[in-house]
């Protein structure tokens, strides 16, 4: 009879908190009662840690047994708290000695014969236990290449239920194997494989620059797929705190690859066009999961034959384009995912989609109205650069001189991000992402003259207030990629140029 604890953690999103796995033994007949708000999962966890510590060999307390997971108010889910269970209960009714675990955090699903599986989320896991404390944390041999891209914490690995307990003991030493190669990663696709299209590639290019949202639109083979595939390879690596952000969102998903170590170039999510708004923007019963808005979180969002989505899908994505972020509501609470993403969009111009585009097309006028209804105009209203993308002529795919490679792109982008910190710092880092009170700030404001182009298309209906600023933004980086302090009215024409799908 006795009382023992033992930390785990839970998350919510991808935040996570340490969590107390109390447990009590006192007489009575033998039970298992888990409280603190467990999910099915952890309710399942009784038979589950029950046969683990017979096949490990340990004594499982013929009593009964009350496991508590505190805060209670948290709502717990996943298998990952099993370990820490089976051993708060082993402490508490088989006088299993925890003076080592006193400071650890325990993570780890339990097969039947005692071995511990891989969990989610391991990495938001470690980060909260090391902002705890915790000096020593415990997880499968699966999760411990990713445990280990926390720096400041000690981290261990077990295999089964059994080395733990032998630990404890003094009898047996945790895992600690050298580091995994890395993994070899496949080099992004080059620009200097897009020939001809020098509007797609300019497009791109501010993109790439300023952090906008961009749609293509064009007929099939003219190289949307191509361009949007290729944006990644042009962006700036990841800092190390959005290598971190970004893996922990993969983490939590289980889309980490195994021995990736942290995410350090721009993720790039494409799903398919039949996805639904769950795919898309997260969700599922019980915790809702990260979509793929959130998983493209730092880098780009591609959605290739856009017009085909789901219309409801689509309009999904407007908050968290705006807001930078995913908040799902579900009966058991709010779960907070981060979605900053770079929206790209790619589409035809109507469904027959004739290569030789709208000369050869087929379709009756009013088709070709709701195929491109489809995009809703308050979406495209955030899409900063919309531009159409016109078949490659012959001459351009039979052309010998060089084009330009991503890596000569990519160091014009990275000066133009350069300028664009040292300018917002500290409301932002990047052009696409400045705030509309500093943008048209008293500091920033350019000339009336300079924007005489913008509000003109406004007065005449064609801009709304966001599209102005958002145009606003896009000249800046032009200017930023051309080498000027302050954009001029060249810069702001070829900003509207590029949202207004003109200049074809």
């Amino acid at each position: 009879m006795g009382y023992a604890k033992i930390r785990s953690v839970a998350l919510q999103g991808v935040v996570g908190q340490v969590i107390v796995v109390e447990a009590d033994v006192a007489p009575g007949l033998p039970s298992l009662v888990v409280s603190g708000l467990p999910d099915a999962a952890l309710t399942e966890a009784r038979d589950r840690i029950r046969a683990a510590v017979h096949n490990s060999g340990a004594t499982w307390p013929q009593q009964r047994i009350t496991v508590n997971l505190l805060p209670a108010h948290v709502r717990k889910h996943g298998s990952g708290f099993d370990t820490a269970m089976a051993l708060a209960v082993l402490a508490a009714g088989a006088n299993l000695p925890t003076g080592l675990l006193v400071d650890a955090v325990v993570l780890g699903e339990l097969g039947l014969d005692g071995t511990l599986r891989p969990v989610r989320g391991v990495l938001p896991a470690v980060l909260a236990a090391s902002r705890a404390g915790a000096g020593l944390v415990v997880v499968p041999p699966g999760n411990i290449e990713e445990a280990r891209l926390v720096p400041d914490v000690r981290v261990r690995a077990a295999d089964c239920l059994g080395r733990i307990i032998g630990f404890v003991h003094g009898t047996e030493s945790l895992l600690d194997p050298p580091p995994a190669p890395p993994a070899a990663q496949r080099a992004p696709a080059d620009l200097a494989d897009v020939l001809g299209q020098e509007r797609g590639r300019r497009a791109v290019e501010l993109a790439a620059a300023g952090r906008h949202h961009l749609a293509m639109f064009g007929p099939p083979g003219a190289g949307k797929t191509m361009l949007a595939q290729r944006l990644p390879g042009i962006l700036p690596e990841l800092t190390e705190e959005e290598s971190i952000e970004a893996t922990a969102l993969h983490s939590v998903a289980g889309a980490l690859p195994p021995g990736g170590g942290l995410i350090r170039r721009a993720p790039l999510q494409a799903p398919h066009h039949t996805a639904s708004i769950a795919a898309l923007v997260g969700g599922g019963s019980g915790i809702a999961k990260p979509g793929a808005i959130s998983l493209a979180h730092h880098g780009v969002l591609f959605l290739d034959e856009c017009a085909e989505f789901a219309a409801s899908a689509l309009n999904a994505l407007r908050e968290p384009l705006e807001h930078g972020e995913v908040r799902l509501r579900r009966v058991h609470g709010e779960t907070v995912y981060p979605a900053n993403a770079q929206l790209v969009l790619a589409a035809n111009p109507c469904p027959c989609a004739k290569p030789g585009g709208d000369a050869m097309c087929q379709c009756p006028p009013g088709v070709r109205i709701r195929y491109r209804s489809r995009l809703s105009g308050p979406l495209l209203d955030r899409v900063d650069l919309q531009v159409d993308v016109v078949a490659v002529r012959s001459a351009a795919l039979f052309d010998t001189e060089p084009v330009e490679s991503s890596a000569t792109v990519a160091a014009r982008v990275v000066r133009a991000r350069q300028a664009a910190t040292h300018r917002w710092a500290p409301h932002a880092r990047s052009n696409g992402d400045v705030p509309a009170t500093v943008l048209r700030g008293r500091r920033f404001r350019l000339p009336r003259t300079v924007l005489q182009p913008l509000a003109t298309a406004m007065d005449r209906g064609q801009l709304s207030a966001r599209g102005l600023d958002r145009t606003t933004r896009v000249a800046w980086t032009v200017a930023d990629l051309d080498g000027r302090d302050v954009p001029g009215r060249d810069d702001v024409y070829e900003a509207l140029e590029m949202r207004s799908r003109s200049g074809r």
